[in-house]
């Protein structure tokens, strides 16, 4: 049995890109639907949010000479986008109807998020790709998929990242000495000014005890992984007093 019924799946909008880093892969996008399609086969509730980073981040505002709210109405613009090509993939693999909701109220080619529509699509077994973010600047996906995490009562939110395997004490890339957590408190992760997410997505999840999961999106299986059990990447849960965080040589 797995251990979650019901998860949200955070993928970020270079994960579709693949070595490019820009835009959309193909492989990668077939290879991402393959890895939701192997969760929901567990029999597992499972939803999605996609970031939107391949096509415009809000921070590439002053460059491009515009101002942040709009960068950040590009950068949803392209959630929608991602959201609608991996529906499409999943269509694809077979995974029969997936529903695309956004906070932007776009009805000719998605759904308006709505928190009670969004449950039924999920108890009714159909994969839920969330898009758009909440509809609003200034934000990153990464509250966003915090917020629809508790939101749709998932038991567990799975943040998939490129290029890293989970937390570390400090950045692998620049000391090779660095160890990843194999668990962490959401508090411990505050304090420790934690790069992985936005800080706003630490203290939410942290007020409202969500339990997460740091993995690797370029570990094959990762997901089925974690919710088969393993805990694999970092796992981020609730303050424990009986708990210590363990770091491992890497």
């Amino acid at each position: 049995m797995p251990r979650y019924s019901r998860v949200v799946i955070k993928l970020s909008g270079e994960a579709l890109a693949g070595d490019a880093g820009t835009g959309t892969d193909p492989a990668s996008l077939a290879r991402l639907a393959a890895e939701l399609l192997a969760v929901q086969r567990l029999g597992i509730e499972l939803g999605v949010v996609v970031g939107g980073g391949n096509y415009f981040r809000g921070r590439m505002s002053e460059g491009w000479g515009i101002g942040r709210a709009e960068a950040d109405n590009i950068g949803m613009l392209g959630t929608v986008m991602n959201a609608l090509m991996l529906r499409g993939a999943l269509t694809g693999l077979g995974a029969g109807d997936v529903r695309v909701m956004s906070a932007i109220p776009m009805q000719s080619v998605a759904e308006p998020f709505i928190r009670l529509r969004a449950d039924r699509h999920l108890r009714r077994g159909l994969i839920v790709v969330l898009a758009g973010g909440i509809g609003q600047p200034y934000v990153t996906t990464d509250y966003p998929s915090v917020q629809r995490a508790l939101e749709l009562e998932a038991d567990a939110l799975l943040v998939a990242k490129r290029g890293t395997d989970g937390v570390y004490d400090r950045d692998p890339n620049l000391d090779p000495t660095a160890k990843r957590f194999t668990n962490l408190t959401h508090e411990e992760a505050v304090a420790a000014r934690v790069k992985i997410m936005d800080e706003s997505a630490f203290v939410l999840a942290s007020e409202q005890k969500l339990r997460m999961h740091i993995f690797d999106i370029a570990a094959p299986g990762a997901m089925r992984r974690i919710c088969q059990g393993e805990d694999v990447g970092t796992l981020i849960t609730t303050d424990d007093p009986d708990a210590q965080p363990d770091a491992k040589e890497e």
